[in-house]
């Protein structure tokens, strides 16, 4: 039953570093948060981003945190005239923590984001907030608040263009020619084992295995490489320990190499 208990103990051992205060340090001294503008695209969209500033050592997280890091969850509820919102997160670091490793960022994060309105003739107000870990030697929770009327007439920002030339490449940018995934039952879920037929993407790789629905947790993978063909393993389960189904079409896979980063939505039958 290892498998099982181990999100719970992760969570635990967040909590716990959570409960430790920082010493004389308020989050608003840590992390700062701005709404930057990239104006109205001529199909309507706005190009927007949040921006994160930290204080030097200090880090946040990618949407798949890794081990030991706390993933950020947005609530856009509050805004006006939104009708969709996407996200293209920048490659994110991987980090080592005590053995354990956690992926995402430091000293700044810039998350580009394109709000679809609903009217696009009318004004977007972007109105809500984030909650996120920020990590030191101690971590500390932090709810940050956003209120930015979007400027339709704003010029291209600088750097919102260099997060979204951060972004990984593609399965077709990257030369990915063949994604399966093989699933076979354990005694606490299912073990995934992806296959991907694709060129290096520098050094010692990572691949992290989204399961495509945020009731699943898959564990860390073991990853390596036999020619141009990359192995991934992670057990997926349910917290609840119920029955599930793992529909492949939705599994993301994303390659974290020293040249770059792959990102590959769905895998074949394996």
């Amino acid at each position: 039953m290892r498998s099982l208990f181990k999100p719970v103990l992760t969570v635990v051992s967040a909590c716990l570093a959570l409960a430790a205060p920082a010493q004389g340090q308020s989050i608003d001294s840590i992390v700062r948060l701005d709404v930057i503008d990239g104006g109205q695209s001529e199909d309507g969209t706005y190009l927007t981003a949040i921006r994160l500033d930290l204080e030097p050592g200090w880090k946040t997280y990618w949407r798949a945190p890794g081990d030991a890091g706390i993933p950020p969850e947005f609530d856009w509820r509050r805004s006006g005239n939104v009708g969709a919102v996407a996200i293209t997160w920048p490659t994110p670091h991987v980090f080592d923590q005590n053995g354990l490793k956690s992926i995402g960022y430091e000293t700044q994060l810039v998350l580009p984001v394109r709000i679809t309105p609903k009217d696009a003739s009318k004004p977007v107000r972007l109105r809500g907030e984030v909650d996120l870990g920020v990590c030191k030697d101690v971590c500390i929770p932090a709810s940050l608040k956003f209120d930015h009327e979007l400027d339709a007439g704003a010029a291209r920002n600088p750097a919102i263009a260099a997060a979204l030339a951060q972004r990984p490449f593609s399965a077709r940018e990257a030369g990915v020619t063949g994604a399966a995934c093989r699933l076979s039952p354990t005694a606490d879920g299912l073990q995934v084992q992806v296959q991907i037929d694709m060129p290096s993407a520098g050094g010692a790789e990572l691949a992290v295995i989204e399961p495509g629905n945020p009731a699943l947790w898959a564990s860390q993978t073991e990853t390596k490489r036999q020619g141009n063909r990359l192995t991934a393993t992670s057990e997926v389960i349910s917290p609840d320990g119920q029955p599930f189904a793992l529909d492949r079409s939705a599994v993301r896979i994303t390659v974290l190499g020293t040249k770059h980063a792959v990102d590959i939505l769905g895998c074949s039958a394996g």
